[in-house]
Formats: structure tokens, C-alpha cells, sequence
């Protein structure tokens, strides 16, 4: 049951979301001039890994028929859970991030929630049905910065909205290159997607050691090899 649970929230791919919510926590804290809040960091961090693994239990619980034709080794369509188990699942991890964001210094952290919530949900219910909504998916990473920084002050720093906004133009990207494959017989031949998916700590890392310290370099390549590590256990497509 173990092994079927981290499979549907992809927690190979957390790492990243743990570089995002440090990158936003890092420029926030360098904006406002107080050192970054370890503590407050990790509960944003854990936070936003219940989201994104809510997110990923009702994408498949969104795409069960389409997963039991095309991608039958997903946990539903396999047997190993059932619909309706995924379906609590998603809404269990979406209640334990919201609480745990209740902790968190400002209020408004719950509030951009919602929003990031809102999108999630909005994605999984119809990217089936619109292209168009790869917006959405590529919105939920700006989401996650947006959370992390209102969280910490009530408030976003243009900073932190460039980063979100290039991780969303990269997510934006890695989103049209899966749908892309998904229609390419046999796919690419690589891990295309899976390594993009880790690169996006190390955008984060790139991106900090301009604007902060060269440290924040090493913070992103770690992120990679954890997401690509993490990967050969659990899928993260």
C-alpha cells in the first residue's frame, strides 16, 4: 500500500517543490532583511508537498478510463487501489496542507491556497478535455511561490513573482513536450520528461546564485540528483 501511495502523489518529483518553496522563502527573507525561518520553511515545504501529491492522487483519480486504455500500469487501473480510496486520499493531503498552513506566520498563506487549490483541481478535472490548460498546470508552480511567500509575510516580492512566473513558463514548457510525446509512437527514446521535471530545482539553484550566493547553485544541482534519484523508484511522469 506503501509503494501504491507514493506512486499516485509522484514523490519523486518533491524535491523540486521543496527548492520552490525555499527559493520564495530565501527571497522573501532576503527582501524583508530577517534570516530564512528553518522551521517555518519545512512546514511550508510539507505544506506544499501534501498539495502537490493531492494534486497528482486526483489527476489520476481524474483519468482512471483514459489511464485503463493507454496506461494500465497506473495504480487505479491496475487494481491496486481502488477510485474512490484515491479520491479520500486526494482530499485527506489537501486538508492536511491547509492545516498545517494554519500555522504558518500570515493568514494569507491560507488564502493564496485556495487559490493554488483551485487551480489544481481545475487542471485535473479538465486538461482531458482543453489544451488550453496547460496554463493552468504551469499557474499551480507559480501558485506554490506565491503560498510560500504570503505565508512568511503576508505578502509577495516582485522577486518572488519573476521566479514564479520562470518556473511557470518552464513548467508551461515540460507540460507541452509530455503532451507532445503522448502522441509520438514509442515516446522519445529517453527520460525527456522525468529529467526536466528534476531541472527545475536546478532553475531554481540558477537562478539564487545570481541574485543571493554561487551556494544556491549546489541547493539546486542536490535538488536534481534527489528528484532523479528518487525517480528510479517511483515514476515521476
Amino acid at each position: 500500500m506503501l509503494k501504491t501511495a507514493l506512486a499516485l502523489g509522484r514523490v519523486s518529483n518533491l524535491p523540486t517543490v521543496w527548492m520552490n518553496v525555499l527559493a520564495a522563502s530565501a527571497l522573501t527573507a532576503n527582501a524583508f532583511g530577517f534570516a530564512l525561518p528553518t522551521g517555518i520553511v519545512f512546514l511550508l515545504a510539507l505544506a506544499m508537498s501534501f498539495f502537490y501529491a493531492a494534486g497528482m492522487c486526483l489527476n489520476d483519480y481524474c483519468d482512471r478510463h483514459w489511464d485503463a486504455e493507454r496506461q494500465p500500469f497506473r495504480p487505479i487501473p491496475a487494481g491496486k487501489i481502488s477510485a474512490s480510496k484515491v479520491l479520500s486520499l486526494s482530499l485527506g493531503l489537501f486538508c492536511a496542507g491547509f492545516a498545517l498552513l494554519l500555522l504558518a506566520p500570515s493568514a494569507r498563506g491560507v488564502i493564496a491556497a485556495c487559490g493554488l487549490a483551485a487551480l489544481i483541481v481545475a487542471y485535473d478535472f479538465l486538461h482531458k478535455k482543453h489544451w488550453a490548460t496547460v496554463l493552468l498546470m504551469a499557474l499551480t508552480r507559480l501558485g506554490v511561490y506565491l503560498v510560500a511567500a504570503f505565508a512568511l509575510t503576508g505578502s509577495a516580492t516582485t522577486a518572488v513573482v519573476v521566479m514564479g512566473l520562470i518556473q511557470c513558463a518552464y513548467t508551461l514548457l515540460v507540460t507541452v513536450v509530455a503532451r507532445l510525446e503522448n502522441h509520438k509512437s514509442g515516446g522519445y527514446g529517453f527520460p525527456v520528461i522525468p529529467w526536466m521535471i528534476a531541472c527545475m530545482g536546478l532553475v531554481d539553484g540558477i537562478a539564487l546564485s545570481i541574485l543571493l550566493s554561487p551556494w544556491w547553485l549546489l541547493a539546486g544541482i542536490v535538488t536534481l540528483v534527489l528528484t532523479r534519484w528518487g525517480q528510479k523508484y517511483v515514476r515521476g511522469d
